[in-house]
């Protein structure tokens, strides 16, 4: 039964609200892909403060070019959906796990960067950033090496003199 025109409208304006309101979207391909594989997704997605949606592309692209976004909008092939969130990198980094695990049925196709298109190298490149308290532990560990090196050349020094 084809959707009718009022639904049509309503979820071009549910797309169009997700794009206003989301600092990152992720377009993917998931052609093939199981729901007994979709559903762990989801739930994961829904823990990590990640929404998910699959929409018509016609509808979806019709959304999109309301927007007004910055740059090149990726083509979207096949069976699209896309995770959206308020974090700019989660949306990417979680789609980019569970396309590890299902690389036969699920692929980045691209995505919405911070109001600005990105095409898929650059999403995965995003995606690939660590969570922000590795990237803290990491800063705190690139401070630390100096001071830590200094203590054991005095430490040194210090034996030598005795």
């Amino acid at each position: 039964m084809p959707i009718t025109k009022d639904k049509k409208k309503e979820i071009v304006a549910k797309v169009a609200d997700i794009i206003k309101d989301s600092k990152s979207l992720v377009f993917f391909n998931f052609h093939g892909l199981k729901v007994a594989d979709a559903t762990p997704i989801r739930r994961k997605l829904r823990s990590e403060g990640v929404g998910y949606l699959v929409a018509k592309k016609s509808l979806t692209k019709r959304a999109l070019d309301e927007a007004k976004i910055e740059g090149t909008q990726p083509i979207l092939a096949g069976e699209v959906g896309f995770a959206y969130g308020k974090d700019l990198i989660s949306p990417a980094r979680e789609i980019f796990e569970f396309q590890k695990k299902h690389k036969e049925s699920l692929a980045i196709l691209g995505g919405v960067f911070d109001g600005k298109y990105m095409s898929k190298e650059e999403m995965t490149a995003i995606a690939v950033i660590p969570p922000l308290q590795t990237l803290y532990a990491q800063f705190v560990n690139v401070i630390n090496s100096p001071i830590q090196g200094f203590v054991m050349a005095v430490d040194a020094i210090a034996k030598k003199k005795v």
